[in-house]
């Protein structure tokens, strides 16, 4: 089994006729991910390679039966397209484009939790989600990941979701799904609803978590698998060396009041029975030893 997406997904690409676009939606498309269908009103009853361009994601929808879509367009007309495709009719909603102003994350988060709660949006600034062997959304690069797997993975960095899948195909352990939730100050999907999903799949046996610096999620998360989970977590926090009050790479990762330190999330994760990895290439290796202890 796996989280979020599997081999019946079918997806929409927002912007698919961009260069980016279309570059990583053939390239999801090449993968193996149902890819059915993008959208440019300017250039509906086109096609990219095959892939029929329609005017909306209502009109792609009712066409293809898609159920998903991947937005690559340009921040400003990133809150638009969301609710294009919420309106739409997709249940899952993925967003790759970084730069998304904060308030526009805010006010469509909480327009999609009140007006439609059965939609799991995913992002924004964020590389996405992989299956293994069954559907990439995204900019993940397939070619690391490895199908048929136990072990899930949730990261607000993209970089170091890269890390993890690469170490542990290196190491022959394969992963259920893998989701890089985004590190802005809204995300739309957090650690505990990985972490829940990840916890209720039975071909998940155990789950890497990689956080960083700047707010409480990791806190959150630490108290959720104290409480909540059976399945062992490897964890790693980034910005361990950052200097309080400077931004880090992520919108997110500022520590700010004393509050949001590496020091802070590792204590917590440790107290939650939690391996934390002191830097990135020991992941693979702590989760190889959990595993291997059962």
């Amino acid at each position: 089994m796996s989280i979020f997406v599997d081999k019946s997904t079918r997806v929409v690409y927002q912007g698919l006729t961009g260069s980016q676009g279309s570059f990583h939606g053939l390239r999801n498309r090449a993968y193996g991910t149902q890819v059915v269908a993008g959208t440019n009103p300017k250039k509906a009853g086109t096609d990219v390679e095959g892939v029929p361009i329609f005017a909306t994601v209502a009109d792609a929808v009712r066409e293809t039966g898609a159920n998903a879509s991947c937005i690559f367009i340009p921040a400003p007309g990133v809150a638009s397209a969301v609710m294009e495709a919420a309106q739409g009719g997709v249940e899952f909603i993925v967003v790759i484009t970084e730069g998304v102003p904060a308030h526009d994350e805010a006010r469509f988060f909480n327009v999609l939790k009140r007006d439609y709660p059965h939609v799991q949006l995913l992002g924004p600034n964020c590389p996405g989600v992989i299956t293994p062997g069954e559907c990439n959304i995204g900019i993940t690069p397939g070619e690391i990941a490895l199908a048929g797997g136990s072990v899930g993975i949730v990261s607000r960095s993209g970089t170091l979701t890269y890390q993890a899948l690469h170490e542990l195909t290196q190491l022959g352990i394969g992963q259920s799904t893998c989701v890089g939730i985004g590190g802005d100050p809204v995300p739309g999907t957090s650690f505990i609803d990985c972490l829940s999903r990840f916890q209720a799949d039975p071909a998940t046996e155990a789950v890497i978590m990689i956080g960083e610096i700047g707010g409480s999620a990791e806190e959150e998360a630490a108290e959720y698998i104290k409480t909540k989970m059976t399945k062992p977590v490897v964890t790693y926090i980034a910005g361990q060396t950052a200097p309080p009050g400077k931004k880090m790479g992520h919108a997110g990762a500022i520590i700010s009041g004393g509050k949001g330190t590496a020091e802070a999330k590792i204590s917590a994760l440790r107290d939650a029975g939690c391996d934390v990895a002191r830097n990135p290439t020991e992941i693979g290796g702590l989760m190889a030893e959990r595993l291997r202890k059962g």
